[in-house]
């Protein structure tokens, strides 16, 4: 693209964006009775305005049919977790019975390490990034401690070259290749948390594979953000949230891909609860689990009604407007945003302010985050105070996400005048 840093160029794209229509289905934060620059879509989706009817929907069916809701709900609670198997399969590029909306991510990402970290006395290592969000640390830690083992000793962490801020493919794979037998699982993000890298996450499966482990991807930062190919990639299992880019509330219910290998061999260990259990004995009450052979033999318990009711508002959207479309916008948004933090940067050089985030399209998402070294907290504070809402994270990163959904080359623009007179200012 031949970005031009004028409101006149944000105007025509925002006019020839067949997307654009999307942002009117999204409540925008104000700022002093204006828009609010929301550029945190990569931690808190906006609130989609058709998610308000659809709880009231169920308030409606609870307050008419109490228990019998279950069955004579609009949407029967009894089978709602079922809605979700096709927009989130389209979403992760997954068959319906591999997906299954449940739970909250953490949870998820223990109860998928129950089944895939089985380490023996010489397969026993897992592989995460040196920089990964807590969470998933906690939980790798907490997994190899439940099997008796050390932690130090089992957990191999991936760290980027002296002096770079990614990591490299070519250096991963020969992580893996270098644990070869002793590696017994790979749990990564697919797009990191803080520097906002999307791994080539088909060449990492495979070089999983090849050494004999199992691999998963937490897909926090992924799924409604970048197209994803999980089936045909051959992944173990992904987990995800959805209140970031899928824009289901703070909290909202989270999902699982188990590939369907793995979905039929009842004999792989997981922790059963009663929804899922074989549906079709599931209220004759058995003596004991026989798992339903598709992902949801994960699930534990019932469908959480409400919180599900808000995801399925935004992935109506989502379905309306296609992962695809939202790519290719979001490339562009992503593109322009670069554009105007390099012109800035150039125009005002001893703020040396800069991106950490890959340059290549195919290796991010909708994030980009910047450092300014010298005055990044004055910095983000005067961007807060001005109207855009981003992320600062410690010790010197601001990160930045124009969702495609809601947000617009405008608001870019917007962003790159303020910016311009914060630095002006400092």
């Amino acid at each position: 693209m031949n970005y031009q840093f004028t409101e006149e160029f944000a105007h025509a794209m925002d006019a020839a964006d067949s997307l654009a229509h999307f942002r009117n289905e999204f409540y925008i934060p104000q700022h002093n009775g204006s828009d609010a620059v929301y550029l945190c879509g990569n931690s808190l989706g906006l609130l989609p305005k058709r998610s308000e009817a659809a709880v009231q929907q169920e308030f409606e069916d609870w307050k008419t049919h109490g228990v019998e809701g279950h069955f004579r709900a609009k949407t029967p609670w009894f089978s709602y977790h079922k809605i979700f198997a096709k927009p989130l399969a389209t979403l992760v590029g997954a068959f319906p019975h591999e997906v299954v909306c449940m739970n909250a991510l953490t949870v998820n990402v223990h109860l998928m390490m129950t089944s895939f970290y089985l380490p023996t006395a010489t397969r026993n290592k897992i592989l995460i990034l040196g920089q990964e969000f807590p969470s998933d640390r906690y939980a790798a830690e907490s997994q190899v401690q439940l099997h008796g083992l050390n932690r130090d000793e089992c957990i191999v962490e991936l760290h980027p070259r002296q002096g770079e801020n990614t990591l490299r493919t070519e250096d991963i794979i020969q992580t893996i290749q270098q644990l070869g037998n002793s590696l017994c699982l790979v749990h990564l993000s697919a797009v990191h948390y803080y520097v906002g890298q999307w791994y080539d996450m088909q060449a990492i499966t495979n070089a999983a594979h090849s050494v004999g482990a199992h691999i998963g991807w937490d897909l926090a930062h992924a799924i409604g953000n970048v197209p994803l190919e999980l089936h045909n990639w051959n992944v173990d299992y992904a987990a995800w949230c959805s209140y970031k880019y899928l824009n289901s509330g703070p909290g909202g219910v989270a999902g699982v891909f188990v590939h369907e290998r793995h979905c039929t061999n009842t004999e792989l260990p997981r922790f059963a609860g009663w929804w899922g259990n074989d549906e079709s004995v599931r209220f004759t009450m058995p003596q004991w689990f026989t798992p339903v052979q598709t992902a949801e033999s994960w699930q534990l318990s019932n469908a959480p009604v409400f919180p599900m009711a808000l995801h399925k508002a935004s992935l109506d959207i989502y379905s309306e407007a296609g992962i695809q479309n939202l790519r290719a916008k979001s490339i562009m948004l992503t593109g322009y945003l670069e554009y105007v933090i390099n012109t800035v940067a150039n125009e005002f050089p001893a703020h040396r302010l800069h991106i950490i985030t890959p340059q290549n399209p195919t290796e991010r998402g909708a994030q980009l985050s910047t450092i300014a070294s010298n005055n990044g907290k004055q910095i983000f504070d005067y961007l807060s105070e001005h109207g855009v809402i981003a992320d600062w994270r410690n010790p010197d990163v601001i990160r930045m996400a124009p969702a495609p959904l809601y947000n617009s080359f405008t608001d870019v623009y917007r962003f790159g005048q303020i910016l311009r007179n914060c630095v002006q200012t400092l």
